[in-house]
């Protein structure tokens, strides 16, 4: 039986990819900062829930001691664009801050529990990471962030190839049935994101979950170091 830990398992892209992984009889265990919500969601799934800050290192390392001996697949979805959280930056000590911000949700949430379980992994293990079409696309310190997973990616996937362990990510477009806009995603701004794709539909997390199954599977065993868009056709890559 495989184990996989999936960063942000409570909800939305991250619960998808935990559902498919558990369904596919995988040992799954879901991490996320809110206790009440996860342990919700471990309960349906049939999973673990560990809970605990994946931006900060010394939650993660003592998260660590409590996660598998060795792990198969670990799938990075902890983050969001966090200016959905804050006020406009006004000044440049808030700017730094929401620039932090966003860099720490989405990018150090990453590299410290990658960093932490790379001695766990098993040869041939998968490591996954959810980026964004805001990588590609632009939009401002949530966008930076993503890019850098894509570079962050690259230098694991070197590191790491050896071992036949892959790395990859997986750069979503509009995603609906998740909490990633909080709100703030009006009918006019969800009608042009549709309408930029080619296939005239939002994206699903099970989009995402089944470009997981793949990437965790022996079939995806020479695919590393990419990025993986899914997006309706919204962005092309060239």
């Amino acid at each position: 039986m495989r184990a996989i830990v999936i960063t942000g398992g409570a909800t939305g892209i991250g619960y998808a990819i935990a559902e498919s992984f558990t369904r596919a009889g995988g040992s799954v265990t879901i991490t996320g900062r809110r206790p009440g919500p996860l342990a919700e969601a471990a309960n349906r799934l049939g999973a673990a829930a560990l809970p605990f800050d994946a931006a900060d290192p010394e939650q993660v390392a003592a998260a660590t001691a409590q996660l598998p001996d060795a792990i198969d697949v670990l799938v990075n979805n902890a983050g969001g664009n966090t200016d959905f959280d804050r006020p406009s930056a006004d000044g440049l000590a808030a700017v730094a801050e929401s620039w932090q911000a966003n860099l720490r949700s989405n990018l150090l949430t990453a590299v410290l529990v990658t960093t932490a379980l790379t001695p766990r992994l098993t040869d041939g293990a998968r490591v996954i990471t959810i980026g964004s079409i805001a990588a590609a696309q632009g939009s401002g310190s949530y966008g930076a962030a993503k890019a850098a997973i894509e570079a962050y990616t690259r230098t694991l996937a070197a590191e790491l190839g050896p071992r036949g362990i892959t790395a990859n990510v997986i750069a979503p477009g509009l995603i609906e049935d998740t909490e990633f806009f909080r709100g703030h995603l009006t009918d006019t701004r969800r009608r042009t994101l549709i309408d930029n794709t080619d296939t005239g539909r939002a994206g699903r997390p099970d989009d995402i979950a089944a470009l997981a199954a793949f990437l965790a599977s022996p079939a995806a065993g020479h695919l590393t170091g990419q990025t993986l868009h899914v997006n309706g056709g919204a962005h092309k890559v060239h």
